[in-house]
């Protein structure tokens, strides 16, 4: 049988994990890694991120005002590159990143982890474990679920940033718990000593 569906191919607009639009290039899907809007500013450490789910593409007047909704995932870092808190606003669930994304054994390095998705399912980041991927998601069986590559420096981008967050069909209900494992694991990454 012939596997017809198509991945969700989500533009990284910046490539940085400290705040980005990713917009899915068919328009099925728009999401969004921001920091707390200025009017919330002072309620969140500075190391904060916000997961939205924007519902339309971004665009070069979006950024300079807040998304309109409420973010679906708070990031609360902590503070020297410390893993902090994640929270899941519509289902009201807080926990420690550390529990929520796990090393995936006790000899594992911090860039291969694991978390339990909303569907119960374990999934497991791997840091360039797949060529041309930075990183790779697969699931308990070792399928990819999702991978997210970043345009080389020396590669020119037209109309494109050439960054992309691709996420297979079966797993878009997945899209936002995707992402801010992905956020995690690229904020462990940068702060690796």
């Amino acid at each position: 049988m012939i596997n017809r569906s198509l991945p969700y191919f989500l533009e990284d607009r910046t490539g940085h994990y400290t705040g980005s639009d990713f917009d899915e290039i068919y328009d099925r899907l728009f999401l969004r890694v921001a920091r707390p809007p200025p009017h919330q500013a002072a309620h969140f450490a500075e190391t904060t991120l916000m997961v939205y789910d924007t519902g339309r593409r971004s665009s070069s007047r979006r950024h300079s005002r807040p998304p309109p909704r409420e973010p679906s995932v708070i990031l609360e870092f902590g503070q020297n590159g410390t893993l902090g808190t994640i929270s899941f606003v519509g289902s009201c669930v807080s926990m420690p990143m550390s529990q929520y994304l796990r090393k995936t054994s006790m000899f594992a390095g911090s860039l291969s982890r694991k978390f339990t998705g909303s569907n119960g399912e374990d999934y497991r980041w791997i840091y360039r474990g797949m060529q041309e991927h930075e990183w790779s998601c697969v699931d308990s069986r070792d399928y990819v679920v999702a991978h997210y590559t970043l345009k080389p420096p020396e590669k020119p981008a037209y109309n494109t940033s050439g960054n992309m967050l691709t996420i297979y069909e079966p797993f878009t209900h997945l899209s936002v718990e995707i992402l801010a494992s992905l956020t995690i694991m690229r904020y462990l990454a940068a702060n690796k000593s």
